[in-house]
Order: C-alpha cells, then sequence, then structure tokens
C-alpha cells in the first residue's frame, strides 16, 4: 500500500504533510505535490495533516485513483525532493475545496529547496 496525493493538491499545494513524513518521500512540482510510491512506508502520518484532504490511501482502487498513482509514480522521478515545509501557493484558500483541478495540474518541477 501507499498513500497518493490526488487533484485537491492542485493549486494549493499546502506541505504540512511533508513535515511529518519520517522517509522524506515528497516531491515539489510547480503547483502541486507528489509521494513516490516506492519510498511511502504506509505509515499514514500525512494524511491527516493535509488541510485540502489531498493525500488517499490506495486501498479503494478506481481508475481516478490509478491516474493519480502513475501520476505521482511518474513526477516523483522527476521532481525535487522537498523534506521541510514551505509556504502554500498564494492563492491556495481560495482554491482549496474547489473541484475539477485535474487539467490545471502543471508537470514542471517546483523550485529546488
Amino acid at each position: 500500500m501507499t498513500y497518493i496525493v490526488n487533484e485537491k493538491c492542485v493549486n494549493c499545494r499546502f506541505t504540512d504533510c511533508v513535515e511529518v513524513c519520517p522517509v522524506d518521500c515528497f516531491y515539489l512540482g510547480e503547483n502541486t505535490i507528489v509521494i513516490h510510491p516506492d519510498e511511502c512506508i504506509d505509515c499514514g502520518v500525512c494524511e491527516p495533516e493535509c488541510p485540502a484532504e489531498a493525500i488517499v490511501p490506495d486501498t479503494d482502487m478506481n481508475d481516478e485513483l490509478q491516474y493519480w498513482l502513475d501520476f505521482n509514480t511518474k513526477y516523483s522521478q522527476e521532481w525535487p525532493n522537498i523534506t521541510e515545509k514551505i509556504d502554500p501557493l498564494p492563492d491556495a484558500d481560495d482554491w482549496n475545496g474547489k473541484d475539477g483541478k485535474k487539467d490545471l495540474v502543471s508537470t514542471q518541477p517546483g523550485p529546488e529547496e
């Protein structure tokens, strides 16, 4: 099992989850973050820390969750690792809770720490 970051993170990019991760398995994109599924130890401490509720376990796999698992897998191998909490994106509070953000996700890496 692994945890997956889904579209709820897009344009918010809260990193409260990063701060509690014992294995530093988060990677920073321009407007989201992802979890490296092979590095995640399934401890679950990140899930309740996310203000956007964007982190979910892979236990109830469906097509949408599979899309995000594939997205996390691919970009965790391309984006820089993030190990400390940073400020959310400027309009994070405006975007938090909005649906339909999948098409807004950027595949560009975030800034290096």
